[in-house]
C-alpha cells in the first residue's frame, strides 16, 4: 500500500520497494504506462522555481524517496519512512526484468558508459533482454522517442539528469504503450564500475551524500546551499503549519 503526502507541496509516496515492484508488475501485464520519479531535495527546490517541472511531478504515478533530505523532511513531519536509493531500485528492475523475461532499454550517459553498464548486467543477468541502449548525447527528443517507440521496452531506465530526464519521460509516456519508465540520474556511472558506491557503513547512516561528495568535489556546488535551503524552508513549513 502507498500513501502520498507532500514534502514543500511536492508529492512523494510512504512505501516499500517491495510495493514499488508490485506497481511495476501490475503496469507492465496491464500494459499500462508507467512514471516513476526517484525524488531528492534537489528536485523539489527545483520545483519551487519550475513551474513545469512542479507539474510532472504531481502527475508522476510514484515518487519514492531516494534523497535522504527527503526522509529527514518527513521525519520533521512525524513521519517515518524508508529510504529507497534510486540506484537500488534501478538494479532490482534490471533484475525484475531479468526473471520475467520483460524487454528492457537503456538511455543516457557517456557512450562508454552505457555499454559497460550493459556488459555488466548481462554477465550477472544472463537472460537480459535488451531491445534498446543509446548514450545521452543527442540533438533531438524526436528522433529518441522514435527509436523508442519502435524498440517498445517494458522497461526503461532513463539517465539525463533531472528534469531533463524526466521532461523527457513525459513525452516518451504519451507515445509509448506499456511501459515503465523511470530517472536514475547518475546510475549508470555506478552500473559501470566508473563510480565507487558508497561503503555500506554510509548508506545505513544515509551519508552517501558526504561520501561521494569526499570523493568528487565537484558535487559540493550541487549539494550546497540547495540541502541546507530545503532543511531550512521544511523546518519553517512546519512551524507555519502547526502555528
Amino acid at each position: 500500500m502507498s500513501i502520498r503526502t507532500t514534502v514543500l507541496n511536492c508529492p512523494v509516496d510512504l512505501c516499500d520497494s517491495a510495493y514499488a515492484l508490485s506497481q511495476v508488475l501490475h503496469a507492465v501485464n496491464s500494459k499500462q504506462n508507467y512514471h516513476i520519479v526517484t525524488i531528492n531535495p534537489e528536485m523539489i527546490m527545483n520545483a519551487q522555481e519550475n513551474e513545469n517541472f512542479f507539474k510532472i511531478l504531481n502527475k508522476s504515478d510514484l515518487n519514492i524517496i531516494d534523497g535522504v533530505g527527503v526522509k529527514i523532511a518527513l521525519k520533521l513531519k512525524g513521519i517515518n519512512q524508508e529510504q529507497i536509493r534510486g540506484v537500488d531500485f534501478a538494479r532490482k528492475l534490471v533484475e525484475l526484468a531479468n526473471e520475467n523475461d520483460f524487454k528492457i532499454g537503456f538511455l543516457g550517459a557517456k557512450e562508454e558508459v552505457i555499454s559497460k553498464a550493459i556488459e555488466n548486467f548481462k554477465k550477472q543477468y544472463t537472460n537480459l533482454n535488451v531491445v534498446y541502449s543509446r548514450n545521452g548525447y543527442f540533438n533531438s527528443d524526436d528522433e529518441i522517442i522514435e527509436e523508442i517507440v519502435k524498440a517498445q521496452p517494458q522497461i526503461l531506465l532513463v539517465g539525463l539528469g533531472s528534469p531533463k530526464q524526466e521532461e523527457l519521460i513525459v513525452k516518451l509516456k504519451n507515445n509509448l504503450s506499456g511501459t515503465v519508465l523511470i530517472g536514475v540520474g547518475g546510475s549508470f556511472d555506478v552500473f559501470s564500475g566508473i563510480v565507487k558506491e558508497a561503503p555500506m557503513i554510509y548508506r545505513k547512516l544515509g551519508l552517501e551524500w558526504l561520501y561521494r561528495t569526499a570523493s568528487d568535489p565537484k558535487r559540493f556546488k550541487r549539494i550546497f546551499p540547495t540541502l541546507p535551503l530545503f532543511l531550512i524552508k521544511c523546518i519553517i513549513s512546519n512551524v507555519i503549519k502547526k502555528g
